[in-house]
């Protein structure tokens, strides 16, 4: 069916008036989200067990803030499901404005719970609360920013448009790292342990708002204003969904999983590895993720450009192949204890990180037809976390403590093995129309 004149004309404003806005607004809001999960993720493993979980040993302290760290992650496919639904029902714009705001509230909200020592086992039931509501605003999060980014893609460039919300969280993290590193630098331990590590979830307010601020400038996407004028919207997105593109949601998951693990991996549990076992002072450590984490950054416009160049595909598979490699090198250089070859492990894990979330905002939309494509785009990438980072830092933590680091990077290589065969059996979609 064709669009009338004005109708056109109306996309055509809201895209000419909006694009200085849309990819910033995609990086913004990313970069913000996971600011606020990476500053939960680097407390669980500095001071979340001791400040929640003080009773048992110091391993034991570890897991319980490594599964109140994976709460968020079983709490994301929800978000998916909720803003979704609303992201394909009233539009991408106002549900992006709605996730941000959960966000926000819940990261900021948990600066201010007292720990066990105040109001004994009140303080974990709140930070396992709020850590719930973390991952239902970053559940509704990614897809919808990813569509803003991709959706007003030019043609032959949405790889490199979708790069922008994928840029999102290694500047997130290194906002959440820097100022974790600045704090450890300045303050002593005690102090540090008594109130220096809330600095980063309270700032988090400030961040929010300038979020808000930009998202509320921005038009809402042509393929959704395509969808209102062609009256394809669905009542229920899920049921279709799930009724009829459960395959790809299946197979965007498994994409997924090689991104998380690498991630969370070489983050949440290197840290807590390096810091209790390998006995770096923590703020060295953190200084090293920082410089690993570029590396993560420079390899997401690379990847992105290849992925628009040879296709999605072609790009994944090579990285996921990498990162496969990857989980033998694990031992020798991380179990080394020496600070040259630590380093070099995680600019590897951080660098394939990139190679393999870059093409991401550009595929899981492009799985999807825009009736469902927010809640489907969404719902993949946060299934993917379950597999990939919801027990990543937990299990790890087991078999480094029963097997050694060689058993914990068989577990990164098998987790990059089930990401191959997700891609090897998607089709390639970097021709394929969003509109």
């Amino acid at each position: 069916m064709s669009t009338s004149p004005l109708s056109r004309a109306q996309s055509g404003a809201g895209r000419q008036s909006s694009a200085s806005r849309v990819i910033f607004a995609s990086f913004i809001g990313t970069a913000i989200e996971f600011y606020d999960f990476y500053v939960y993720a680097t407390a669980a493993a500095l001071v979340i067990g001791p400040v929640f979980f003080p009773h048992g040993s110091a391993t034991a302290q570890a897991l319980s803030a490594f599964v109140t760290f994976g709460i968020a992650f079983i709490a994301r496919p929800i978000g998916s499901f909720l803003f979704g639904h609303f992201g394909d029902r009233i539009g991408r714009k106002s549900t992006l404005v709605a996730s941000l705001l959960v966000m926000g509230v819940s990261t900021t909200l948990i600066g201010f719970v007292p720990g066990y020592d105040s109001i004994g086992s009140l303080a974990p039931v709140l930070l396992c609360v709020l850590r719930f509501g973390q991952g239902i605003g970053l559940g509704g999060e990614w897809g919808g920013a990813a569509l803003l980014a991709t959706e007003n893609a030019p043609a032959g460039k949405r790889g490199w448009f979708g790069m922008f919300p994928q840029l999102g969280p290694s500047i997130g993290f290194l906002a959440s790292n820097g100022l974790f590193f600045g704090l450890a630098l300045s303050l002593s331990d005690e102090q540090f342990r008594s109130w220096g590590w809330r600095v980063p979830f309270i700032v988090s307010a400030v961040l929010v708002a300038l979020g808000l601020y930009v998202r509320l400038k921005i038009a809402e996407t042509p393929a959704f204003q395509a969808a209102i004028e062609r009256q394809e919207r669905v009542r229920v997105p899920v049921a279709t969904l799930l009724g009829r593109h459960l395959w790809p949601v299946l197979l965007g998951a498994f994409a997924m999983v090689v991104c998380y693990t690498l991630f969370y991996i070489s983050t949440v549990f290197s840290l807590s590895y390096g810091v209790s076992t390998l006995h770096f002072s923590r703020q060295s450590f953190l200084g090293m993720l920082c410089v690993a984490v570029v590396f993560m950054a420079l390899a997401t416009p690379l990847s992105a450009w290849a992925s628009d160049r040879f296709g999605r595909k072609p790009v994944l598979i090579v990285g996921c192949i990498a990162a496969i490699l990857s989980g033998f090198a694990m031992a020798p250089l991380l179990g080394s204890g020496s600070m040259a070859l630590v380093q070099l492990f995680l600019i590897i894990e951080l660098f394939l990180m990139g190679v393999t979330f870059a093409p991401m905002g550009a595929l899981l939309p492009e799985l999807f037809p825009t009736n469902v494509r927010y809640t489907g785009a969404g719902v993949a990438y946060n299934l993917g976390g379950i597999l990939g980072a919801s027990v990543a830092p937990y299990i790890a933590q087991m078999l480094a403590a029963k097997g050694g680091l060689s058993w914990v990077g068989l577990y990164v290589s098998a987790a990059a093995v089930l990401s191959l065969l997700g891609v090897l059996c998607m089709r390639e979609t970097r021709d394929a129309r969003l509109m």
